[in-house]
């Protein structure tokens, strides 16, 4: 988990104490979900995190898998 926990520091790089307002996090849901990235309020993010919550969760978990993967393939 502390790869996922990664993921979100990086994410919200600049924009951690407000992340609904990161442009990288806005374009990934307007990507994922079609909403607009650019009419996205903090009210749609928090909304969006919660309804896709089990999603978002095994993304977190991929992104370990991925980690932990590379860091085997550097280690050999």
């Amino acid at each position: 988990m502390l790869a996922g926990v990664r993921f979100i520091w990086n994410a919200t790089r600049g924009y951690r104490l407000r992340p609904w307002q990161s442009p990288y996090i806005r374009w990934r849901i307007e990507t994922y979900s079609g909403m607009h990235a650019e009419t996205l309020t903090a009210r749609d993010v928090v909304g969006f995190t919660w309804r896709e919550r089990r999603q978002l969760l095994s993304f977190l978990r991929w992104t370990g898998e991925m980690e932990a993967g590379k860091k085997v393939e550097q280690d050999a």
